[in-house]
């Protein structure tokens, strides 16, 4: 009887071994999938950390210093983690974030990474538990979609007509940068630049056609808004040219005013003083009838783009263009033409033989002005209707007057979310508490794992007033507590005061912010989180 038992029981020992072994490999493969989930929240966390200080009006700036000795101070999100020399892949993809967040809105670079640290902590807790990633990366789109829901109910539609509307969203914009001190004046400047250059029909504004010039030089309140063009080439005029012309017919050359050179390396010998005689009066006439043609055209402007093969102009043509009393900026950069011509409304002219008065820009005024710190050119009264604008951003030092330029531009792409998105919404952290409050009481609507997740992303946006708390000195518990109070009473534009200390109406306080970056900042934050929870392994490559 017991005979037929044997082999059974001797095909049982293989497969108990077999099913161990497949056990084993499974444990070990889960816990080198956590570890690298773990490693890649960690390192998203470190950058997040890194510029966390700088949230808000009270934020701290960073200064940075570059491999080549360069310095910049800074609180840009962005700027801080382009400037950063990151390694590790996650952390890079955090730098995207910001850069992604800096195309779409142009503000809240600080915002995305912050919330994405806040996301990505509270994720770390989810994993620890034992819930799945692809579970929990379900539940964040649902509470993405909610969120961005309720943001959209809160705001407060904006006319793109109602300029103080647009100057409040501005130097909201603006009050957390280092030259915050002067958002009365930049804030108007930068409404009034968009609203030149914006189409009413398009629902997009292209921020090319604004050009910001820097000169170095004066303080921040010097920087103006020009209605025309803004050169910080100075004048040409060491032959006693015009440094002022009015009624001007503007050429723009892409040729060079000076002796053509031949295709090939070649040496010519001068044997006698004839022939080098000849050879002067030669260029002498050359140049001579190059600025004849010129000056038949009628033009009494010239603006020479710079040349890398030979001399844009020799000292006999500026001789030349003097005594025909026309105007000549020099070095104009090959970038620059096109903003030009659209300026000025004129065609760049290639070749002498290309001359024509109708490829002439007009303008009634072209003078040279005189800065602390060399001179500026400025053209005004340029032909309708014209739509560019430039701005002369004016600063004590370097660093300074890149974080003039800086924030500018930041202010430049707020009124352009406004018009891509009219509507904004309180800042202060209300719209963030107002979320978290109705996503908590969301959340109890639904059942099981996905209850619990979107739970935790409500809680995870609590970081943002938890920061702008700390970063004001105040403390961030008895804050966000009692915010949560408020919201959950109705108050849903109550937000934190940084400057009086206090939690108040940020609507009543004109703390606005356009719409589109609050919601950009929390999709973009999201989609990355939701990226990072899906990488189970990191496979290199030679």
């Amino acid at each position: 009887v017991s005979l037929p038992c044997l082999p059974l029981i001797a095909r049982s020992k293989p497969k108990t071994h077999l099913a161990t072994m497949m056990k084993g490999e499974t444990k070990e493969d889960h816990k080198q999938q956590d570890d690298v989930r773990k490693g890649n929240i960690v390192a998203a966390k470190a950058i997040a950390d890194a510029v966390r200080t700088s949230l808000g009006p009270r934020g701290m700036d960073k200064m940075i210093q570059s491999g080549q000795g360069e310095v910049i101070i800074t609180n840009d999100g962005a700027t801080i983690l382009k400037q950063m020399s990151v390694a590790h892949p996650t952390a890079k993809m955090m730098v995207e974030l910001s850069k992604s967040q800096d195309i779409e809105a142009g503000d809240g670079t600080t915002s995305v990474v912050v919330i994405a640290g806040g996301l990505l902590n509270c994720c770390g807790q989810l994993l620890n538990r034992g819930i799945h990633p692809n579970q929990i990366s379900e539940a964040f789109q649902l509470a993405c979609t909610r969120a961005t829901e309720i943001m959209r109910e809160i705001s407060i539609p904006v006319d793109f007509a109602d300029r103080e509307a647009l100057i409040k969203c501005t130097t909201t914009s603006l009050s957390s940068k280092v030259v915050s001190q002067s958002s009365g004046l930049l804030a108007p400047l930068a409404v009034d630049a968009v609203s030149r250059v914006a189409d009413p029909l398009e629902q997009s504004v292209d921020l090319n056609n604004i050009r910001i010039v820097r000169k170095l030089g004066g303080t921040v309140d010097e920087t103006e808004m020009v209605e025309g063009l803004v050169f910080t080439q100075k004048a040409a005029k060491g032959a006693g040219g015009p440094t002022r012309v009015q009624n001007a017919k503007i050429a723009v050359l892409q040729f060079q005013l000076s002796p053509p050179k031949t295709d090939i390396e070649n040496t010519v010998v001068i044997s006698d003083y004839q022939q080098m005689d000849r050879v002067l009066k030669e260029e002498r006439n050359y140049i001579a009838d190059l600025c004849k043609k010129i000056a038949k055209t009628g033009c009494n402007v010239i603006l020479l783009q710079k040349s890398i093969l030979r001399d844009a102009i020799t000292d006999l043509g500026v001789h030349f263009l003097s005594k025909l009393k026309i105007m000549l900026i020099r070095d104009i950069e090959r970038d620059e033409i096109e903003f030009i011509c659209k300026t000025l409304q004129c065609v760049p002219i290639a070749s002498v033989d290309a001359l024509r008065p109708e490829k002439l820009g007009k303008a009634d005024l072209v003078e040279e002005f005189a800065t602390s710190d060399g001179k500026v050119v400025k053209v005004t009264g340029v032909a309708k209707p014209c739509r560019t604008v430039s701005i002369l951003c004016r600063g004590s030092n370097k660093l300074v007057l890149e974080e003039n330029e800086r924030s500018i531009h930041d202010a430049l792409c707020v009124v352009r979310s406004l018009f891509k998105k009219r509507h904004m919404i309180p800042g202060g952290s209300a719209p963030e508490m107002e979320v978290s409050t109705q996503l908590m009481e969301y959340a109890k609507k639904l059942s099981g794992v996905e209850s619990y997740c979107v739970r935790a992303f409500a809680e995870a946006l609590e970081i943002i007033p938890a920061t702008l708390a700390e970063n004001a000195g105040l403390n961030p518990i008895t804050i966000v507590t009692e915010l949560r109070i408020r919201h959950a009473k109705g108050e849903k534009h109550a937000g934190i005061n940084v400057r009086k200390g206090i939690i108040s109406d940020m609507a009543e306080e004109n703390v606005l912010q356009p719409l589109l970056v609050s919601t950009s900042a929390l999709e973009l934050a999201t989609e990355c989180v939701r990226m990072i929870l899906k990488i189970d392994g990191v496979v290199p490559t030679l």
